[in-house]
């Protein structure tokens, strides 16, 4: 094909004739780049791992090569990666990634990005669809729990409900003799009919569509967040404010005061589609803080893909 073309060419190891007369490798490249879609993105990723000594067969629709461990070939042995090379300028579409990776998790193949910079420097990810789990502590049962809704955040005044609510699911922060509470966890308790909440200024009753209605005002995606919460508590993973990180969440396995988070979380609601170097930076910063990354797709239900940096 084309693409080994016009590598057998540049490293000097194959001669190209049309006709009995000899084709440049100018020639060739231009021919190359009229018959495949963005030839020079796909070229230096297969120049890549050709060079890495991988087998790499180039192949069409949304895959564009699949690569066989060194010394393997073609119908001889099994392929080890499934690769698609992209543009740091390509659109990042959560949506296509989890079915890509669903597909090659079908049959035991890791998805590669291979994504190719402005100076044509690459960078590849691992893409796998991710099921976190964590400890769940003992199911909670339904107290007599005041909460006071203080505009941006909640707080328990009571030193006894505050130290029950918080050993009970490690639900807040612990600020002197009183518990101060996220809205999401609010939100979540109430929902779950574990709370009362009551305004700090005139101790009237807050009911749920009330308190999502005010959260909203000052966190416009609080619903998309509060969905995510519930399903990661669900799943046993204690969350916290990931803003440090600059992430939505920080995800726990276990008590966040014996253990280090494991996840930082980024939720986008199903359909999203964003710039990779945004992803590419909240990639680094997690790997930098030794924390996996995944985001989550929030729907119908919330799936989540793990992005992972790697060198193949």
């Amino acid at each position: 094909n084309l693409l080994e073309a016009v590598y057998l060419v540049e490293g000097g190891r194959l001669e190209v004739r049309r006709r009995g007369r000899a084709v440049s490798a100018r020639e060739l490249f231009r021919a190359a780049s009229a018959s495949i879609t963005a030839f020079e993105i796909r070229y230096l990723v297969y120049r890549d791992l050709r060079a890495r000594g991988y087998v790499v067969e180039a192949r069409g629709g949304p895959l564009d090569f699949q690569v066989y461990p060194r010394g393997g070939a073609p119908k001889k042995t099994p392929s080890k990666y499934w690769v698609r090379a992209l543009s740091e300028r390509a659109v990042f579409d959560l949506a296509e990634l989890l079915g890509r990776a669903e597909e090659a998790a079908a049959v035991r193949k890791t998805l590669l990005l291979g994504l190719v910079d402005e100076e044509s420097d690459l960078t590849y990810y691992s893409v796998r669809e991710a099921h976190p789990r964590g400890h769940p502590p003992a199911p909670l049962r339904k107290t007599e729990v005041v909460v006071h809704f203080l505009g941006d955040r909640a707080v328990v005044i009571d030193e006894a409900q505050a130290k029950a609510l918080h050993d009970a699911g490690f639900f807040g922060k612990i600020v002197g003799r009183r518990l101060q509470l996220s809205l999401l966890e609010t939100a979540y308790l109430l929902k779950a009919g574990l709370v009362e909440v009551r305004n700090a200024e005139t101790d009237r009753p807050i009911r749920l569509p009330r308190l999502v209605k005010e959260a909203k005002t000052i966190q416009p995606d609080f619903e998309l967040r509060l969905q995510a919460y519930e399903d990661l508590t669900s799943r046993g993973v204690i969350s916290k404010t990931g803003f440090k990180y600059g992430s939505h969440f920080r995800a726990y396995e276990g008590d966040p005061e014996t253990h280090h988070a494991k996840y930082l979380v980024h939720v986008v609601p199903k359909g999203h589609r964003g710039a990779w170097p945004e992803i590419s930076r909240a990639v680094r910063l997690a790997h930098g803080v030794k924390k996996q990354i995944l985001f989550g797709e929030v729907g119908d239900g919330v799936r989540y893909v793990k992005l992972e940096r790697v060198r193949p």
